[in-house]
């Protein structure tokens, strides 16, 4: 397909929070770099009553509020001069053809097109076959992508129903299913990290790795998403995308390359290598909870049992992985904002020295993902003048010192960047969600066959007590936001 043709960038739901505080901050930060097609439109679509100025001025102010770089009035002008709105309904043809006859006038033949669904998941598939049945989505000469928010689906049923309807209409390498958190320059380096640098790939498995832990927490409650989330929980709402995509980038086996379906193929064997937990082990393996005060918020349930906080251990069979507990957890209203992943090695076999104990650190390294973004390698060292004292010492790395304090961009500007380009190693594929939605389903079906509400939690700590004993029964626990344990 050329690259070189006029590209439109259809946005639906445009009106949307989305598009104002994500989307077109991204697109236009692009265009500052240079790194949009030299011909390209933006076209807002929604339901919204807009003109052209409009949407324009609704954009510009959401820019000043949630953009986090630099810019001139000058690029914003040239920038907002290729971006037009045309109101229309979700569910009328006649809205579509217009849409359809405005783009083919705008590209004066053949053009490439990316439609991005910025709307409640129950509308994609009726805004996927009303541009299929206007030929929309017909690769005359120009490439056709289609860009999904999560989430895709509430169940495996739902995502294998999702993807059957869409699959009607397009092919599975026109799909680019987004999840935000894959475009976080952090994450990427996490195989950057692992397979850039030869001293850890000896490493990275069970004969020297004690456990995972991966944590995703949140130090807000559930404020405006309230209505929503009550019906959705952490399970769904963090695990199923996010912790597990995590946890594959960190399993995974070096990739053949770094091509898309190589990648994703590594990704889709480690949700397959997991195994289930199902029946009598939910009890076991997980940990659901509420924060005080939840039932309070506007908007959710005064019987409300739906969980902000989750702890779950994984178990990965195969050869790298085998007898190494994958801990996650999640949840809202936490002691920290923080996502970091802590890799913590097992301890010496024998112990030499006459200051160490049985209890001596093991050794760590601590990828931060937000919001200090960086790397953490602790090891002991020898206190000086003593005999053979030691203590933990970190040596760190962290991306503001090394490259700037605005070199990392938001994360849907790289994922937007490549889905132009057409790459989609850090999109999701069909395989992969519904992989991913066998191995929640279990849990969420113990979950609510359970008369019990679930466990509880303060605002402001690190979650419930039950979560520590889960790390407890096995003889560890829980890593601090620093590095030390808790």
């Amino acid at each position: 397909m050329n690259n070189n043709l006029p590209t439109s960038i259809v946005i639906f739901g445009a009106s949307g929070d989305l598009t104002q505080r994500k989307l077109v901050p991204s697109l236009f930060n692009l265009f500052r770099k240079g790194r949009l097609p030299k011909q390209f439109r933006i076209v807002g679509s929604g339901n919204t009553s807009f003109t052209d100025d409009q949407f324009r001025k609704h954009l510009a102010d959401g820019l000043k509020q949630f953009a986090s770089f630099q810019y001139t009035e000058e690029e914003w002008t040239t920038f907002a001069g290729n971006i037009v709105y045309l109101q229309g309904r979700y569910t009328d043809l006649a809205d579509f053809k217009k849409l359809g006859d405005f783009l083919n006038k705008s590209e004066s033949g053949a053009g490439n097109r990316i439609y991005y669904m910025a709307t409640p998941p129950d509308i994609f598939p009726n805004i996927i076959d009303l541009l299929g049945l206007t030929g929309q989505l017909h690769e005359n000469g120009g490439w056709r992508r289609v860009v999904i928010e999560k989430p895709f689906g509430t169940d495996l049923a739902s995502a294998q129903s999702l993807n059957r309807q869409i699959h009607k209409t397009l092919n599975e390498n026109q799909i680019y299913r987004i999840d935000h958190y894959l475009g976080k320059e952090t994450v990427q380096n996490i195989l950057v990290t692992r397979f850039a640098n030869t001293i850890f790939e000896p490493l990275w498995n069970r004969n020297y790795i004690d456990h995972v832990e991966i944590t995703v927490a949140e130090k807000v409650g559930v404020e405006h998403r309230a209505g929503y989330y009550d019906k959705v929980g952490v399970l769904r709402d963090m695990f199923q995308n996010h912790l597990l995509q995590l946890v594959t980038l960190v399993a995974m086996e070096p990739p053949a390359s770094f091509a898309a379906n190589a990648l994703r193929n590594e990704k889709v064997k480690v949700l397959s290598s997991i195994q289930p937990i199902q029946g009598e082990s939910v009890a076991r393996n997980t940990v659901r909870a509420q924060y005080n005060g939840y039932r309070k918020e506007d908007g959710v349930k005064p019987d409300s049992t739906t969980p902000t906080y989750a702890a779950v251990r994984l178990h990965i069979d195969n050869w790298r992985w085998q007898g190494v507990p994958f801990y996650l957890r999640s949840g809202k209203c936490l002691k920290e904002k923080l996502s970091q992943i802590a890799i913590e090695f097992k301890r010496p076999p024998h112990l030499l020295f006459p200051g160490a104990h049985g209890d001596m650190t093991p050794n760590m390294l601590v990828l931060y993902l937000q919001p200090d973004e960086g790397i953490h390698w602790r090891f002991e060292a020898k206190v000086p003048d003593t005999a053979a004292d030691m203590r933990s010492v970190d040596m760190e790395f962290h991306y503001k010192d090394s490259f700037g304090a605005t070199a990392i961009p938001e994360s849907y500007e790289r994922l937007l960047l490549d889905a132009l380009g057409g790459d989609a190693s850090l999109f999701t594929r069909a395989d992969e969600v519904e992989t991913a939605w066998g191995l929640i389903d279990p849990i969420l079906e113990a979950w609510e066959s359970q008369k019990q509400s679930p466990s509880t939690y303060e605002p402001g700590t690190w979650g419930p007590g039950e979560a520590d004993d889960l790390l407890k029964r096995d003889g560890r626990a829980w890593s601090r936001w620093d590095g030390r344990v808790e």
